[in-house]
C-alpha cells in the first residue's frame, strides 16, 4: 500500500541544498561518486549497512534523473529491479510511485521469464528518489565535481598495490577521506556529446563535464585498462505536434502489478494511466539515414554502441530495408512531451526533423530537445572482484556504466551491491557474496567481472542457467533473510513483511500437500480439469496445481476452510507448483555450482609457474582475467574441461595440503602447553 507523501519538488530541493551546504566533517566511512542509478541505491544501501555516507554529485537537481528512456523494468530488467526491492533498494519503490503505465512483458510465456515495466512520470521518480535520500539516516549530499582520488600505499595486510584513502573536488576545498569509495560516473567519464558533426565534453545535454582528473587517476595512476563506449538517445518531440490517430493505441495492463514487496498498488490509479502508441519506420527514414552519413560523425567512430537498444542509423545500415518498431511514450501525466523508442539519432537536427517527418504518425511532428549521442570511458570490468572492488586498489570500488553496462536496471543493482560491500570493508566486514544460482545480482556480477564485455552489457533471462528458480515473484524469499542477517541492508519493516510471507506460502503449501486423494475423486471434485481417465493415482492439492487449467481459486472453492486463508497468495502457489519438478531437478546442479564457487583461488597465484598440467593458452587467460573462484575459472572463454578438472584437483590439494599443516601447528602448540602446564588453545 502506497501511504508516502513526498514534499513538492522545490521543498525537496531546498533541502538537500541546505544538507549539502552543512558539510560538518572531512572523513566518512563511504563516499559515493555520481547522483545517478548506480550512485542513489549505492549511497542508500552503505547507510543502511551502518557506514557513514557522503554522495557526492555535480547538480543536486539532477539526482535520481532519468537520463534516457522515461521507464522501468522489462524481460530480464525487471528481474534486476525486483531483487534490488527485496534487498531494500530504492527503485521498485520509486517506480511505483512514478509509474503511469503499467504492464507485464512475455506474459505468452513462463512465469520466470516475465518482464515486470512501467513508463515513467520523470518528475515524480526524481522527487522519490531525493526525497528517500533525505530521510536515509548517515547520509549526506554535497554539490561538487571530483577532481581526482587520493592514492596512498597499500595496506600490506590485504591484497593490491594501491589504496584509496578519499577524494579532491575540484573547487580546491579541502580533501576529504573515506575508508572506502564508490565511483558511478555513468556517461560522465571522459565523456564527449555528438550531434552531427559537432562534438563537445560532457557526459548528459545540460550538464558540465565531469573532471578529466578522474580518467587520469584510473588509467595512470592506478594502471587501469580503459575501453570506450558509446550510447545516444532519441528527440523529444511536443506531443501536440504527433497525429496518435495514425499509430496503434496500447492501453496498460487493466491492473498494474507493482515493483516492489511492499506495495499491494501503485499510486497512479488503473484508470489514471496514460496509453502508449506503436509506429513504424518507412522507406524515407532509410534514405534519410543514408543520405547523411557523412554529416554524422559519432556513427562513424569505432567505439562499440548498444546491440539491444541502437541507433535508427545502427539500425538501418545492419538491417536494411526493413521497417523497425517505433513506440511514442508519454514522458509524464502533465508532460507535453512524447518520447520516441527506437528513434536514437546523432544527425544535425534539422536532419533529424526530416527523418521523424517520414513516419506517418510524426508527419507534422515538432522537435521539442533533439537527439544526441555520448561516447565515454569505462573500466575493464575483469578487473574487479566479486564484491566490484578494483582488485590492485584497496577501497575503490565501481558501479553502473563505469563497469561497461547499459541501462538504469544494471546500474542499480551494481550500486546496491558495491555499496554494500564498501560500507562492509570501512565497518571491517569480510565481502559478501551473491552466486548465480541465487539471483540475477549474481548473474550480473560474475559475467562482468568473470567474462568482461566488448560491448554495453543488457540483462537478458536467457544469461540466467537456473530462470526457473531466479524469478520475480520470489526475490523476496531468496533475498530478503540475506540482505537482513547476512548484509546487514534490509530494515526490520521489510524483514517482518518478508517472514509473514514466507510463513503464509509455507502453510499454504503444507495445507495443499495435505489435501490427497484418487485422480478419480479430484474429477468428481472439478469436473472440468483435463485430467487422463486411464491413470489412477493418489494426487496432492499442490500436484494438481501443476495442470494448467487448475488454478488455486478452484481449489479454494471447493476446500475453503483450509485454503481460503492464503487467496492473497494465489498467483504465487500456481507459480510455485508449476515450477517446483524443474526446480528439483536443478538442485544437484545448483549444489555442484556452489560448492566451485565456494573454492576460492589466490589472488597471488603465479599462473605461469603453476606446476599443473595448463596449456600456455589457458595460463594466459587465467592471467589475465584472474578469476576468484574455481566457479568463475570455469565460465571463461577457452578454458578446456580437463584444464578445469586440473585446477581443481591443484585447489582440493592444496586445501588438503593446508588443512593438515593447520592440524600438525594445532598439535605442537596442544604439545607445547601440555609441557608448560597452561591449558590447551581451541581447536582450530
Amino acid at each position: 500500500m502506497l501511504t508516502k507523501k513526498l514534499p513538492p519538488v522545490h521543498s525537496v530541493l531546498l533541502l538537500v541544498s541546505r544538507r549539502a551546504s552543512q558539510l560538518s566533517r572531512q572523513r566518512y566511512d563511504v563516499i559515493v561518486v555520481g547522483g545517478g542509478h548506480a550512485g542513489t541505491e549505492a549511497a542508500a544501501a552503505a547507510a543502511r549497512v551502518g557506514a557513514e555516507t557522503l554522495l557526492v554529485t555535480q547538480k543536486i537537481q539532477t539526482i535520481g534523473a532519468l537520463s534516457c528512456n522515461p521507464s522501468l523494468g522489462g524481460v530480464g530488467k525487471g528481474h534486476l529491479v525486483r531483487e534490488v526491492d527485496a534487498l531494500d533498494g530504492l527503485c521498485g519503490r520509486a517506480g511505483d510511485w512514478a509509474g503511469i503505465n503499467f504492464s507485464v512483458l512475455n506474459r505468452s510465456k513462463g512465469p520466470a521469464v516475465w518482464g515486470l515495466r512501467a513508463q515513467l512520470d520523470r518528475q515524480r521518480y526524481r522527487e522519490f528518489i531525493q526525497a528517500e535520500l533525505l530521510s536515509t539516516p548517515r547520509l549526506k549530499v554535497l554539490e561538487g565535481s571530483v577532481e581526482e582520488l587520493l592514492v596512498s600505499d597499500p595496506n600490506p595486510a590485504e591484497p593490491g598495490r594501491h589504496r584509496v584513502t578519499g577524494i579532491r573536488l575540484a573547487n580546491g576545498s579541502q580533501p576529504i577521506s573515506a575508508s572506502s569509495v564508490v565511483l558511478t560516473t555513468g556517461t560522465f567519464l571522459s565523456g564527449s556529446l555528438f550531434v552531427g558533426r559537432t562534438s563537445s565534453p560532457g557526459g548528459r545535454i545540460g550538464d558540465a563535464p565531469s573532471s578529466s582528473g578522474l580518467t587520469q587517476t584510473l588509467r595512470d595512476q592506478l594502471g587501469l585498462r580503459v575501453g570506450r563506449l558509446r550510447t545516444g538517445t532519441p528527440p523529444r518531440l511536443l506531443k501536440d505536434s504527433v497525429d496518435l490517430s495514425l499509430a496503434k493505441l496500447h492501453p496498460p495492463d487493466r491492473q498494474p502489478t507493482p515493483f516492489s514487496f511492499m506495495n499491494t498498488q501503485t499510486r497512479c490509479k488503473p484508470e489514471e494511466q496514460l496509453p502508449c502508441y506503436l509506429t513504424y519506420t518507412t522507406p524515407g527514414v532509410e534514405r534519410v539515414v543514408r543520405e547523411s552519413l557523412h554529416l554524422n560523425c559519432h556513427i562513424q567512430q569505432d567505439a562499440k554502441g548498444p546491440r539491444y537498444c541502437p541507433s535508427i542509423e545502427s539500425r538501418v545500415l545492419r538491417f536494411p530495408g526493413r521497417s523497425h518498431q517505433v513506440w511514442l511514450e508519454p514522458e509524464g501525466l502533465t508532460s507535453d512531451l512524447l518520447y520516441p523508442q527506437g528513434l536514437s539519432m546523432t544527425m544535425p537536427p534539422d536532419v533529424q526533423l526530416r527523418l521523424i517527418r517520414e513516419i506517418p504518425p510524426l508527419h507534422r511532428a515538432e522537435i521539442h530537445t533533439p537527439g544526441y549521442g555520448v561516447q565515454y570511458d569505462y573500466v575493464c570490468p575483469t578487473q574487479l572482484s566479486p564484491a566490484l572492488q578494483v582488485k590492485n586498489t584497496q577501497g575503490l570500488f565501481l558501479a553502473g556504466q563505469i563497469n561497461g553496462t547499459t541501462g538504469y536496471e544494471e546500474a542499480a543493482a551494481q550500486g546496491l551491491w558495491a555499496g554494500v560491500n564498501a560500507a562492509r570493508r570501512a565497518l571491517s566486514q569480510p565481502p559478501a557474496a551473491l552466486s548465480r544460482t541465487e539471483s540475477y545480482i549474481g548473474v550480473l556480477v560474475d559475467d562482468l567481472v568473470s567474462r568482461g564485455v566488448t560491448e554495453p552489457y543488457r540483462m537478458f533471462t536467457s544469461r540466467a542457467e537456473f530462470r526457473t528458480s531466479l524469478r520475480p515473484d520470489n526475490a523476496d524469499l531468496r533475498l530478503t533473510m540475506k540482505g537482513r542477517f547476512e548484509l546487514g541492508c534490509v530494515s526490520a519493516v521489510r524483514h517482518h513483511e518478508a517472514v509473514r510471507v514466507r510463513c503464509s506460502l509455507q502453510n499454504a503449501i503444507a495445507a495443499l500437500q495435505a489435501l490427497t486423494m484418487s485422480s478419480t475423486s479430484w474429477r468428481k471434485k472439478l469436473p472440468g480439469i483435463s485430467m487422463s481417465e486411464n491413470k489412477n493415482q493418489t494426487l496432492s492439492g499442490m500436484d494438481l496445481l501443476e495442470y494448467k487449467d487448475v488454478s488455486f481459486e478452484m481449489l479454494a472453492s471447493v476446500f475453503p476452510e483450509c485454503l481460503s486463508p492464503y487467496m492473497e497468495f494465489s498467483q504465487r502457489l500456481k507459480i510455485e507448483a508449476v515450477y517446483k519438478p524443474h526446480n528439483d531437478q536443478n538442485r544437484s546442479e545448483i549444489k555442484r555450482i556452489q560448492s566451485e564457487e565456494n573454492m576460492s583461488l589466490p589472488q597471488d597465484i603465479d599462473y605461469f609457474t603453476l606446476p599443473v598440467s595448463l596449456s600456455q593458452e589457458v595460463r594466459e587467460i587465467l592471467d589475465r582475467f584472474r578469476p576468484t573462484t574455481l566457479g568463475a575459472a570455469t565460465r571463461l572463454q577457452g578454458m578446456t574441461p580437463a584444464a578445469i578438472a586440473n585446477l581443481f584437483n591443484y585447489v582440493h590439494f592444496t586445501r588438503r595440503r593446508e588443512s593438515r599443516r593447520k592440524q600438525a601447528d594445532h598439535e605442537e602448540r596442544c604439545c607445547r602447553s601440555y609441557q608448560d602446564g597452561r591449558p590447551a588453545p581451541r581447536r582450530l
